[in-house]
């Protein structure tokens, strides 16, 4: 999460959606960036609106805008797994060994798949209850998010392409993928609003 005290603007760090390389060119930028540990980092719009936000409005006497990036569903899962298949070698919590695609797709859309995999939904992250972030970016279309900050900040920013994650295999078989977006329906309506 990044804090812009004079333009009144916090970016919510989406999981797995270019939080990283929005923070590593931007953090300078920023009052105050929250990188570690990922709960703080990925504080997600329901936290914000508990805590964050009403501790800035009386710091500041005003509200600040939220931001932030949400990616097409299915793409966002994939690399969620591209990223645990990554780690796996250094995090045994991490055992994705002969587990495919499909097969990590498959339980994402079980019960209580994205609770059990640790890695909740976009929707969850940008949503609570009726609200949810002022103004969501999608992900696949960055330029536009750009624009909207360099506007905001008064410069122009340049993105790293870093954290990037191996390549493999994640197609699905249609019947799979028709499961796996049916279990990710509110993801994909937010991201159709967008």
């Amino acid at each position: 999460m990044l804090i812009f005290w004079e333009q009144r603007l916090v970016f919510l760090a989406t999981p797995k959606a270019g939080s990283t390389a929005i923070e590593m060119a931007l953090e300078s930028l920023a009052s105050a960036a929250l990188q570690r540990p990922g709960a703080l980092k990925h504080t997600d719009i329901g936290t914000y609106r508990r805590f964050v936000g009403p501790w800035l409005a009386a710091q500041t006497g005003h509200d600040f805008t939220t931001v932030a990036l949400m990616r097409e569903p299915v793409d966002w899962l994939r690399s969620w797994y591209r990223f645990k298949l990554r780690d796996d070698d250094d995090d045994p919590d991490h055992a994705m060994h002969g587990v495919s695609f499909a097969d990590f797709a498959a339980r994402y859309a079980g019960d209580g798949g994205p609770h059990d995999l640790g890695i909740g939904s976009q929707h969850a992250f940008l949503t609570d209850g009726a609200a949810q972030v002022d103004r969501i970016f999608r992900y696949e279309e960055i330029d536009s998010f750009v624009d909207f900050l360099e506007g905001r900040l008064d410069c122009a920013i340049e993105l790293p392409r870093i954290n990037v994650p191996p390549s493999v295999d994640v197609h699905l078989a249609d019947p799979a993928e028709a499961a796996l977006r049916q279990a990710m329906a509110p993801d994909l309506a937010l991201y159709r609003a967008v």
